[in-house]
C-alpha cells in the first residue's frame, strides 16, 4: 500500500448527547440525516445550532450524528478566537478543562462548562491500513500536501486506529485553507 491518504476538511460542528438534543430541539427530537460522512456510521444532520461565545455568535452550525456520550463543539482556531472562546487543541473526546460556550437551538439552550476544542489533526485508519502503512495507534507523523502555490507539510498528525474507521486525514478549515486543499486532495505520510 502507498503512503498516500485522502485529506478531508472538517468544518465547525457539534456532537450532542440525547439529553441535550431534547433540550435544544424538543422532547421528541431525533437527528435527521442530511448526508453520510466518510467515517462509517457518521452523518451530517439537518439540525443546526448557534454557538455563543463571550464576544459574538456562530449561527447555523451543523450537528453530526449519531448522538454522543458527551456534548462536544469542534471549531477552528479562527472561529474560537472570533467568538472569544479559549479552546485547546485536543483529540476528539479529550474534553477535560476545555472551552465553555452556550449552544442555542430552536426549543432551548444549554451551557457547557467544557467541551469546546480545536480538533488535533489526525488520520483515521483501520488496523489493516495501519499495518500496511507501518503505522500504529497514537503514532505522530507528518503529512505533505502538494498544492498550486501553497504546498505544506503538516506536523503533529496523530494516527487513530480502529476497525470502525475508514482511511482519511482530517484537518480543520484554517488548515485546509492554508494548504489550498480541495476535494480529492491526497497527502503523503512522512514518518
Amino acid at each position: 500500500m502507498s503512503n498516500k491518504v485522502l485529506v478531508e476538511t472538517s468544518a465547525r460542528h457539534v456532537h450532542v448527547t440525547k439529553e441535550h438534543l431534547k433540550i435544544l430541539f424538543g422532547e421528541n427530537a431525533v437527528l435527521t440525516k442530511k448526508k453520510d460522512l466518510s467515517q462509517p456510521g457518521q452523518f451530517a444532520c439537518e439540525e443546526r445550532v448557534t454557538i455563543v461565545g463571550p464576544k459574538k455568535s456562530l449561527p447555523n452550525v451543523s450537528i453530526l450524528g449519531p448522538e454522543r456520550g458527551q456534548t462536544q463543539v469542534e471549531l477552528s482556531m479562527t472561529d474560537a478566537r472570533s467568538i472569544g472562546i479559549t479552546a485547546p487543541i485536543r483529540e476528539s473526546g479529550d474534553l477535560a478543562g476545555s472551552g465553555a460556550c452556550k449552544i442555542v437551538g430552536p426549543c432551548g439552550e444549554i451551557e457547557i462548562s467544557e467541551g469546546v476544542i480545536i480538533a488535533k489533526r489526525h488520520i483515521h485508519a483501520t488496523p489493516a491500513d495501519a499495518e500496511a502503512m507501518g503505522l500504529t495507534d497514537k503514532q505522530v507523523v507528518s503529512v505533505k500536501v502538494e498544492s498550486d502555490g501553497r504546498s505544506l507539510i503538516f506536523g503533529d498528525v496523530v494516527v487513530r486506529v480502529s476497525p470502525s474507521y475508514a482511511l482519511a486525514m482530517h484537518i480543520d478549515t484554517d488548515e485546509s485553507n492554508a494548504a489550498c486543499v480541495t476535494p480529492n486532495t491526497y497527502g503523503e505520510i512522512i514518518k
